[in-house]
């Protein structure tokens, strides 16, 4: 099994203005995310950034990285643009890491390609286990379930699976976490399907929820889903995040 990896690194931040370059430990924070990436036994991994600091930064310890639009929409329309650079095979596996998951484990990266590697779908994706109600009521926590196959039904920022007898009567304490899982940011695709997704129309449902994966489920798609073999690390949205992060490395 072949997989290459691609890194989306926007300079961009509201919350933490130039967030790939911030220091961690005395390296970059994307240097920090390339590094994990080739320990996954990739093909290669590639940066795609939209700003010349990253690009320069970038430049320090790798040769591949990619000077990408300015004004693209969402991660998936950079990913496109990637695919046209290299020039890919619609065969090709991509897996998309996020560039502010400094922490992110090697084997969630290999398994997730490994998952789409062993489908038919077009994309494939992780979980975890939710084991905090506050997360199963935090919109900001994306959860996820799933069919036999483990075939994605449904992403949403509602606790889903809904469960009737304990959440009627809206008791925190009484609510069971067995059901619950916590959709990862992290996705693996077939390059062909990256064009395909950026043709289809946007759906009333990716609007309301605001999650972008729905429109894949929307138009008949699958996407599979299984649990990360590798605890997840919450990524770097904020300064407090990333006190985090240098006090985990730093042990």
């Amino acid at each position: 099994m072949e997989f290459i990896v691609v890194i989306p690194a926007r300079y961009a931040s509201t919350r933490l203005p130039g967030k790939p370059l911030v220091d961690i430990c005395g390296k970059s924070m994307i240097q920090r995310v390339f590094e994990q990436a080739q320990k996954s036994g990739a093909k290669a991994a590639y940066i795609a950034t939209d700003h010349q600091l990253v690009f320069d930064e970038a430049k320090r310890f790798t040769d591949n990285v990619l000077m990408t639009r300015e004004d693209h929409q969402s991660g998936t329309e950079r990913l496109a643009e990637v695919v046209e650079l290299l020039n890919l095979d619609d065969d090709t596996l991509i897996v998309n890491v996020q560039g502010d998951e400094p922490l992110l484990e090697p084997e969630n990266i290999s398994q997730v390609a490994e998952l789409l590697f062993n489908s038919s779908a077009p994309m494939a994706t992780l979980s975890v286990d939710i084991e905090d109600v506050e997360e199963v009521l935090n919109p900001n926590a994306v959860k996820v379930v799933s069919d036999i196959k483990n075939n994605a039904l449904y992403f949403s920022r509602s606790p889903i699976p809904f469960q009737r007898d304990s959440m009627m009567p809206l008791d925190k304490d009484s609510i069971p976490l067995t059901h619950f899982k916590r959709h990862v940011g992290i996705y693996a695709y077939r390059a062909g399907f990256i064009k395909t997704y950026l043709e289809l129309s946007v759906s009333p449902l990716e609007v309301q929820e605001s999650l972008e994966q729905l429109r894949v489920l929307y138009h008949g798609h699958s996407i599979k889903v299984t649990k990360a073999c590798k605890p997840v690390h919450a990524g770097v949205d904020t300064p407090e995040d990333l006190d985090r992060v240098i006090e985990f490395l730093n042990g």
